[in-house]
């Protein structure tokens, strides 16, 4: 009997692991598409020089969640924020195994951007405190084949803005519009 109640205690633990998984699967694919869906405005592509390429909106997509990361970074997020990285990133190597890279090739380039969000976020960290030009001379860094990066600055102070008046729980339920 101490054995039955054992195995279906394990049971109930296994499901409930399995539950949470997909639960929190869920919860972060809301902001992973929520972020998709800003990336995909098609206004911020207007004033690219050329057609847009995966790299440019990977670049927009790494944008957003860098803002969306410096909003709502505090202690009480710091895990769940982790693991909304660890989501993201995960999705952003699905997307590129999607095109069609190999296996040395998505290790690669999987470093490649993730270095480049990390320097994303680096330099919007005090991004309050900078004025105007120094916000734009930050966005030339990543944005150099768009002509228009005032536009783009003005969209993300918008962003910015927005971030800051919802929580982080009404993105973690549903998806927004851009």
């Amino acid at each position: 009997m101490l054995t039955f109640l054992k195995e279906q205690f394990v049971t109930i633990n296994e499901r409930k692991i399995i539950y949470n998984i997909f639960n929190m699967t869920d919860k972060y694919l809301y902001i992973y598409n929520n972020l998709i869906n800003f990336t995909r405005n098609k206004d911020l592509y207007k004033s690219l020089s050329r057609e847009d390429k995966f790299s440019d909106r990977l670049t927009l997509f790494l944008l957003h969640f860098a803002f969306f990361l410096k909003n709502y970074k505090n202690e009480e997020n710091k895990i769940v924020l982790q693991e909304i990285y660890d989501f993201n990133f995960r999705q952003l190597e699905l997307s590129i195994r999607e095109i069609g890279y190999g296996d040395q090739s998505i290790n690669k380039k999987m470093k490649d951007y993730i270095n480049l969000f990390h320097s994303m976020v680096s330099e919007i960290h005090f991004w309050n405190n900078l004025s105007r030009s120094q916000k734009i001379e930050k966005f030339s860094i990543f944005l150099s084949d768009f002509n228009k990066i005032e536009d783009l600055l003005d969209y993300f102070e918008l962003f910015s803005d927005n971030l800051s008046k919802k929580t982080l729980n009404s993105y973690l339920k549903s998806v927004s519009n851009p």
